[in-house]
């Protein structure tokens, strides 16, 4: 990616120097006493497979959403697999540093293109390069980056 990392998750040496993910890669976490387990898969049109085989096996899903492209092809298609597969989902929207992001647009994207009943639990303080972190709504907290 654009810092030189990657995902710890992307193990191949393309998908850390593009910061994109080609192949599915699991892992696990606990969270109190639940064991969550991971499935990262690769968003790009070439990969529909990937997800395919993992949606299948998904309690529920995190789908991320880019700040400034929002809602793109391949993210109705994972739509429509989640629906086919009755997966449950929340959206994660990131890159909110980057020029041009829109996180509303991004839920109005949605709510529009995706038929979803989208509603932000957090919202940024600032955008792009004077993002300083978020509001959770839910907590009415501010948190800042570090």
């Amino acid at each position: 990616g654009k810092d030189g990392v990657g995902a710890k998750m992307d193990s191949m040496d393309l998908e850390r120097e593009k910061g994109i993910t080609i192949q599915s890669a699991a892992t696990y976490t606990t969270w109190g006493d639940h064991n969550i387990n991971i499935i990262d898969t690769p968003g790009h049109v070439d990969f529909t497979v990937e997800v395919e085989r993992a949606l299948r096996v998904l309690d529920g899903a995190i789908m991320v959403l880019c700040g400034v492209a929002g809602v793109q092809s391949q993210s109705i298609t994972v739509d429509r697999q989640m629906k086919r597969y009755e997966v449950p989902r929340i959206a994660f929207i990131n890159k909110l540093d980057r020029t041009g992001a829109e996180p509303f647009r991004v839920v109005d994207d949605l709510r529009e293109k995706l038929r979803l009943n989208a509603t932000a639990l957090q919202v940024p303080i600032g955008l792009e390069d004077k993002l300083e972190g978020v509001v959770d709504l839910i907590t009415m907290k501010a948190l800042y980056s570090v």
